[in-house]
């Protein structure tokens, strides 16, 4: 049964994967983008997003109107408030035409009665009359003359009770205190506090300018008075901004407070911010810019990570559809114009999983516009309470002890940051400054015998000698282990630290040894003794004794030594792709090979005892006495899994050695937590759960990125970095020595498709309306819709394509386009076409990807920072998070901010100019792993990492001087072999 969503798309298909574990990961498809129209007929489960509903979607409303949808579900259904809104417009057919419909939300009306009739016409077409008819029964509809224009105004209310009565028939409401009966308690609380005289100045000449309006004869019309509320509430913003950061120092006192600060305006979300960074704090921040698969990570990290303690949100952006139940105590900065907004933000800590008290705080400044909005927040509290629950509500909120708060009202006026004009030359480096600056970690080096700058490099092998693990006896185990990270909520940036089993600045000598438990050695060249069971050298893999091959990889149990074969494979790999990569540089799948060569994989658990247990599991042979096989219904016990990692969330799905699905999935975060809730009751014994326990080791060995190969490629697998290599070696591995693909590119690509296949070529771009062929123009021009026939495709005309927009496409004899990357059909007809050739460039999804990827420097970034997050893969350090932090930070503080970390080493002229406006670059690169000059170029994420700017500046020295190296050797093999020029006369 086909159904369709239309909410938040990530938090809902992680529920979706999570209650409904009989879909298959690859049945579920969430829309992309605009084009991404390719699996919605093949699809059970359809997820978009609202924001793709927009006037310039002809292709993907033209899909979702020909699919019949058994059940469409319309979650934050008050997004259809508006009647002229394109997406109630685009919604509404779709909704009438479904078999069955559901439109849920915490607040059907936010503020009106003339909110509701869109959700009711798409249910129930013509139950409540005509628009009009509703509006003047319930929305108290009147003419109001604006000057001399008049005008319906329908933002009122009238006849409620009435109206409650009709909904009560079509609507099921259920109260939170009706449901979630075991929820504590929300507790509201208004903070007022008088502002200082010095930051009110603005505001009270705004306000006189307000009363002269409202005492003015003739009738002002509504753009001055909207626009006058407007400049009013950003003034109370900054007019209090200064009282509530000190509001936010206070909270920050006590050390194990988690709480969310919520405001309206950038401003005010900027003086926030400065509070935490001038207090120490690590937070998060979700404005409307962070984009929307970056936000479940930054909930994820407030959730868990004990050091994250402020989570700074916008009202509109993070308001609705997330969960912060981590946090005790809500502080609204600022109020907005709705109460359902406002409800909607104080249930983002008082929802599910909250066990505390949730303490929600109004800063209420007296004499400001905050009094006026409060008032008539709660008169529409009364009307929509009044509407949806037959009877009349209020906002309460205690109003606390103006004594306790009297503080505030001596603070600091706050001002928006300087402009760049503005700084002084005290917040600059200098040259004298920067030659004094040394990293304190270069006392602990050996002197090199040149006098350089400690690389960060050097800081990572340092990190790894500090934590090395010597080898221990055979009968010793370690009391803790540094690298295990299960029960340690430590930040991203010191977890991959811990966790990462590589380091790419040491040598293989130098990986820890680790605790192992009767198994074969990874050296040995003989079979194991016929009584012992035997361990793959490949995947550590435990095997029966009596198996000639590996059950899981194939590996031959005495045909050659594993390690041997292993680090063979892994030398030729490295010499055909990774000739750019210095000698005292290891890859990441060279190290990741290695550790499951000579180490084997450590257990997930700290105590003697749970090391004792994992490693009889290991063996798959259950302990005596063991209390599980004293149950009348025994479990059943799996000798292997197969597994498959949804390309949509972070979840893996597992199924039997058979590929019959199980009907079950986990987090491997949550396994590392020993949190096995969402797994059945049969991986409670010891035997099972060594089986997920392997998995979720190999799987954290992977990288990032190589963790999305392998979702993207959706297949069912027993190893992942088997299942990793099978998806690379399907990959086409590209061997260009240009970083991307240009408009000649292509144009070069459809002129040979035409020349050898036959048809024309045509030029498309974003703005031309639909394409008339008939239409013959100059290509040389640069025109729109213009097609090249076949006769002067074949005489090789030269094509030039336009400097600026547009794309030279081939078109089959058919009259098919082709595809721009791979000159296959794009699976739109000629007639489609011609409305929408824009819409025709790509054949699919992962076509349309890969080109922007190899042909895009901001749509590669993005991608990239989806997967790493801005963590440099060679120091590891978040470089987007001091990015973050020095952007948020007050332009005087920047200089002490970045004269603390690694940034120091950079130039002057980098710093100054970080200082002055930092930006996403100045900290962060995307590199190719294998160089371009090395064939790296135009190349797929896999052969993509992120560097911070430090070790990309190392990088690039480095294969600078390599590339110097090559020139001269060619340069010299080639005037070595020519003996012509000593017979040159000179």
């Amino acid at each position: 049964m086909a159904g369709a969503w239309w909410l938040m798309r990530y938090p809902w298909t992680e529920e979706i994967e999570k209650w409904i574990p009989e879909l298959d990961p690859e049945e579920i498809s969430v829309i992309q983008n605009k084009t991404d129209v390719g699996r919605i007929s093949t699809s059970k489960v359809t997820v978009l997003g609202y924001g793709l509903l927009t006037t310039d979607a002809e292709t993907l409303i033209d899909a979702l109107n020909t699919q019949n949808f058994s059940v469409v579900i319309v979650d934050e259904s008050h997004y259809m408030k508006s009647r002229n809104a394109t997406r109630s417009k685009v919604l509404l057919p779709i909704v009438q035409k479904a078999k069955r419909a559901i439109l849920l939300t915490g607040t059907p009306a936010l503020g009106r009665p003339e909110e509701l009739f869109m959700q009711i016409e798409a249910l129930f077409p013509q139950k409540f009359g005509t628009w009009t008819e509703y509006a003047k029964r319930y929305c108290n509809a009147h003419v109001r003359y604006f000057g001399k224009r008049p005008q319906w105004d329908c933002r009122g209310a009238s006849n409620l009770n009435e109206l409650h009565q009709l909904l009560s028939d079509i609507m099921i409401r259920r109260l939170k205190t009706d449901v979630l009966t075991q929820l504590p308690p929300k507790i509201r609380q208004r903070i007022p506090f008088d502002l200082p005289s010095a930051a009110a100045k603005e505001l009270n000449a705004s306000f006189e300018e307000w009363e002269k309006l409202m005492r003015a004869p003739n009738s002002v019309s509504t753009e001055t008075s909207m626009g006058l509320i407007t400049r009013m509430f950003k003034q109370t913003a900054i007019a209090k901004a200064g009282a509530v950061k000190d509001y936010i120092k206070m909270m920050l006192q006590n050390d194990s407070l988690k709480f969310l600060v919520f405001a309206h305006h950038l401003l005010m979300l900027q003086a926030c911010t400065e509070a935490v960074i001038e207090n120490k704090t690590r937070y998060v921040r979700i404005d409307g810019s962070v984009p929307s698969s970056e936000r479940i990570h930054l909930v994820n990290q407030f959730q868990k990570d004990p050091e994250t303690r402020v989570a700074i949100l916008s009202i509109q952006a993070a308001g609705q559809g997330l969960t912060f139940t981590a946090a005790t105590h809500v502080v609204f900065a600022e109020l907005y114009w709705d109460p359902g907004h406002i409800k909607q933000a104080e249930d983002r800590a008082h929802r599910i999983g909250q066990c505390n008290s949730v303490n929600i705080h109004y800063l209420i400044a007296n004499g400001t516009l905050d009094t006026l909005m409060w008032g008539m927040l709660n008169r529409k509290a009364q009307v929509t309470g009044s509407t949806l629950n037959g009877r009349k509500e209020r906002l309460q909120a205690e109003e606390g002890e103006k004594e306790k708060w009297d503080f505030l009202q001596f603070a600091e006026a706050w001002t928006p940051n300087e402009s760049s004009e503005e700084l002084r030359d005290e917040v600059l480096f200098t040259h004298f400054e920067k030659e004094k600056q040394h990293d304190i970690r270069s006392f602990f080096l050996p002197k090199p015998k040149k006098t350089n700058l400690v690389t960060s490099c050097d800081e990572s092998k340092l990190f790894h000698e500090k934590n090395t693990v010597l080898p221990l006896g055979p009968g010793k185990i370690p009391t803790r282990d540094t690298t295990d990270f299960e029960n340690s909520f430590e930040p991203e940036a010191k977890r991959r630290k811990s966790v990462t089993p590589d380091d790419r600045c040491s040598p293989p000598q130098a990986q820890p040894a680790r605790p192992q438990k009767t198994t074969a050695p990874a050296q040995a060249t003989a079979p194991a003794p016929p009584q012992e069971d035997w361990q793959c050298g490949f995947c550590t893999y435990i095997n029966n004794a009596l198996l000639p091959y590996c059950e899981v990889c194939g590996n031959p149990q005495g045909s050659a030594d594993s390690r041997q074969y292993t680090q063979d494979k892994n030398k030729n790999e490295k010499d055909d792709s990774q000739k750019d990569t210095s000698k005292n540089i290891c890859t990441n799948s060279d190290d990741e090979k290695r550790v499951l060569v000579q180490t084997e994989p450590e257990p997930l658990a700290e105590s003697k005892e749970e090391i004792s247990k994992i490693g009889r599991d290991d063996g798959l042979t259950p302990p005596p006495g063991d209390e599980q096989s004293k149950c009348a219904d025994p479990q059943p016990v799996y000798s292997t899994l197969m597994f498959r990692a949804s390309r949509n969330t972070d979840r893996i799905h597992l199924y039997t050695k058979d590929g019959n699905q199980m009907n079950c999935n986990f987090i491997p975060l949550d396994i590392k937590l020993d949190l096995w809730e969402d797994l059945p009751a049969s991986f409670e014994l010891k035997q099972n759960r060594s089986l997920i326990l392997r998995f979720v080791r190999e799987w954290s060995g992977l990288t990032a990125m190589k963790q999305r190969v392998v979702r993207r490629s959706g297949q069912l697998f027993c190893s992942p970095a088997l299942a990793f290599e099978e998806a690379t070696k399907q990959q086409t591995k590209p061997n260009s020595t240009k970083r991307y693909i240009t408009k000649e590119d292509v144009a070069a690509a459809s002129m040979d498709k035409v020349k050898n296949a036959g048809g024309h070529v045509r030029l498309i771009t974003k703005e031309a309306g639909p394409q008339d062929t008939s239409t013959q123009k100059c290509l040389e021009d640069g025109a729109s819709g213009p097609s090249l026939t076949p006769c002067l495709a074949q005489a090789g005309l030269t094509v030039k394509p336009p400097a600026s927009k547009g794309y030279l496409q081939a078109v089959d004899n058919e009259g098919n386009p082709l595809c721009l990357r791979c000159q296959q059909p794009a699976g739109q007809t000629k007639q489609e076409c011609k409305v929408n050739a824009w819409d025709s460039r790509f054949c699919s999804l992962n076509c349309q990807e890969e080109f922007w990827i190899r042909s895009n420097n901001n749509y590669l970034r993005a991608k990239v920072f989806e997967i790493e997050h801005g963590v440099c893969q060679l120091c590891h350090l978040n470089a987007q998070e001091l990015f973050l932090r020095l952007r948020d930070a007050p332009k005087s503080q920047r200089k002490s901010l970045l004269d603390v970390t690694w940034t120091s080493k950079l130039p002057l002229e980098q710093l100054n100019e970080m200082v002055r406006a930092p930006g996403e670059g100045h900290f962060w690169q995307v590199d190719h792993i294998r160089p371009v000059f090395g064939g790296g170029g135009q190349c797929s994420l896999d052969n993509l990492q992120t560097l911070c700017t430090v070790c990309h500046r190392e990088r690039t020295a480095r294969q600078a001087k390599e590339r110097s190296q090559v020139r001269r050797q060619s340069l010299a093999a080639k005037h070595g072999s020519d003996i012509t020029r000593f017979l040159v006369k000179k």
